[in-house]
Formats: C-alpha cells, structure tokens, sequence
C-alpha cells in the first residue's frame, strides 16, 4: 500500500475529497459547448414534462368535480328576475351630518 491511502492530513484528505466531488468543465470549446446545450435540452425536456404533468393535473380535477356532479339536478327558477341567496338587512350607517359636503 502507498503511505497516502491513509493519510488523513487536513489539507490532503480535503483536496482528494473536493477533488472528487467538485464537476470541472472541459477545457476543449466545442465539447464545453456541446456539453452546455447538452444541459439545455435537459432543462427544455424537464420544464415540457413538468408543464405536461400540470396540465394533466388540472384536467384530472376538472374531470373529477364534473364526475362528481353527475346525476345531480341543476336548480332552475321559473322566473328569470328571481335571485336566490341569502341576504342580510344591514342597518343605516351613522353619518356625520355636522361636517359639511365638499364637491370637487
């Protein structure tokens, strides 16, 4: 065995390690270049799939809540005037009649 293989000296251990680990670009310009749009037609196809997955999201819920909603009634009123809801009678607001109404 060579008497590096267990050296843990802090300045050797931590080069072979960052050594290791650390991605180094290639020196050559055209493999550098095919390499980066290499790495952009990765990040198109991700961003494609990840708007196709959303996509079929959305239509998954929509197809869900109308499948949901089968065989319900809609309710109609007879008369097209007619609102239905609920509403709440709310009282008169205070107003501060000494102060006089300026218009503009």
């Amino acid at each position: 065995m060579f008497a590096q293989t267990f050296r843990f000296g802090t300045s050797h251990f931590h080069s072979r390690v960052r050594s290791a680990f650390e991605p180094r670009k290639p020196r050559h310009r055209l493999l550098r270049f095919a390499l980066g749009v290499v790495g952009l037609g990765v990040l198109a196809v991700l961003v494609a799939f990840s708007v196709a997955l959303g996509a079929a999201m959305i239509a998954a819920g929509m197809l869900y809540k109308l499948w949901k909603q089968r065989g319900k009634r809609i309710a109609r009123s007879q008369d097209a005037r007619i609102v239905e809801g609920e509403f709440r009678v709310v009282g008169q607001p205070a107003i501060d009649r000494s102060r006089p109404h300026t218009t503009l």
